[in-house]
């Protein structure tokens, strides 16, 4: 592939470039030397899980992998315990290594859903190798590359500040750790979404001043959630998860607006962009249609064409024709009457008993086809009644 079709596949998707010149130039010496380009990826490990918004950098990551470079993923064990204040109106909670060791041992398998995670081709580190190492001078040292005033123009920030909110001064060391990030793996180019655009920018000056060639940014935008409103994140709830199976991954897809396709189509597939004009222009594509196309896509590259079709089949089944889906989880309880609470708790439909007061009140309980509202009913188990949850959960008990 020439340069110039490089630069117009890895431009798909993206906001900024900083900058396109210099991506240019960097990928043609690279052809020239016969050199990979090392390709930084920085993920804090703040959650076991890694979501669709978190793909759409991953996707692109890929992408350079697929023209011969090196993905380096920084899983950032050290960094996650000072806590990214990105987007936060708050001081994010400091994390203890025990909770980031857990969450960081899933992130490589599941990241390896879209990565090449062949040794040539990813390479995978914690920086809590280098910057546990770093004295007090050093960081010190570090610091002194930026001002206070350079510091409050991140938004967050200046935001916080206008609000009265405290900015404390420990906040001010994650840009700058996440800059030294680059220094250590020697990046040529860093990637994020548009709320990592000034940690990755710094991350130029803190290169320059150690007398390294600058990294080139590419920024991706944030996919927004569930919602339509908020970005897509475990902990407001409008999130599909990588590991999400795939009857609930398709329930969610085709649960977005029809106005939200186009991002998702671009985001997230690799169709060109003729065709996702195509595919959102209802003139031409009935937007069911197109919703089930997305959603069959999406499926297909983290599982494969048959578990996205046996999806499909089981939406049309359950949510057209109103059936109960062919396969629900099992579960085994003894015939002692139970409170409807207690019962959807039992069946993980719920993960508390104010999630079952609340599915409850809304109507969105049916055991054995009849809708219960009473959250502390008394129910007696039988062997083969189902159990459903709102649009997507279900389970089947089995008495012992």
């Amino acid at each position: 592939m020439q340069i110039p079709e490089q630069l117009k596949l890895l431009k798909r998707g993206t906001v900024e470039v900083f900058t396109e010149a210099e991506l240019a130039e960097k990928l043609t010496n690279a052809a020239k030397d016969k050199r990979q380009l090392r390709i930084k990826l920085g993920l804090d490990p703040t959650s076991p899980d890694i979501h669709l918004g978190h793909t759409v950098v991953l996707r692109k990551m890929r992408q350079f992998q697929d023209l011969g470079h090196k993905a380096v993923l920084i899983i950032g064990d050290y960094t996650a315990r000072i806590g990214d204040p990105t987007g936060q109106n708050t001081t994010r909670p400091m994390l203890s290594p025990e909770q980031i060791d857990k969450n960081a041992k899933t992130y490589f398998d599941q990241a390896g859903k879209i990565l090449d995670t062949s040794s040539d081709k990813l390479e995978v580190r914690h920086n809590s190798e280098w910057l546990e190492k770093l004295t007090l001078m050093e960081l010190i040292q570090i610091a002194a590359k930026k001002t206070i005033a350079q510091m409050l123009q991140r938004d967050s920030f200046k935001l916080r500040l206008e609000k009265g909110i405290d900015v404390y001064a420990h906040e001010f060391i994650y840009p700058l750790m996440q800059g030294y990030d680059s220094v250590a793996v020697k990046s040529d180019v860093e990637l994020g979404g548009t709320d990592q655009t000034f940690n990755n920018l710094v991350g130029r000056d803190i290169q320059k001043a150690y007398n390294q060639p600058q990294q080139v940014v590419i920024t991706v935008p944030i996919l927004v959630g569930l919602d339509g409103k908020e970005k897509m994140s475990k902990s407001k709830g409008n999130y599909i998860g990588v590991t999400d199976e795939p009857n609930n991954m398709f329930g969610k897809v085709m649960s977005i607006s029809d106005d939200m396709m186009a991002n998702y189509f671009t985001l997230l597939t690799d169709l060109p962009a003729e065709k996702i004009a195509e595919l959102t222009n209802s003139q031409k594509t009935h937007p069911k249609e197109a919703k089930v196309l997305l959603a069959k896509t999406i499926i297909s590259q983290f599982y494969d064409s048959g578990a996205a079709d046996s999806a499909a089949e089981q939406f049309e089944k359950v949510f057209a024709q109103k059936q109960l889906p062919d396969e629900m989880p099992e579960f085994t309880l003894s015939v002692e009457p139970i409170s409807v609470k207690q019962l959807l708790m039992n069946c993980k439909l719920v993960e508390s008993g104010g999630d079952a007061k609340r599915m409850c009140s809304q109507s969105a309980v049916t055991i054995d086809g009849q809708k219960v509202t009473d959250p502390n009913a008394q129910i007696t188990p039988a062997n083969g009644m189902t159990i459903q949850v709102g649009k997507r959960k279900f389970a089947k008990i089995k008495v012992n």
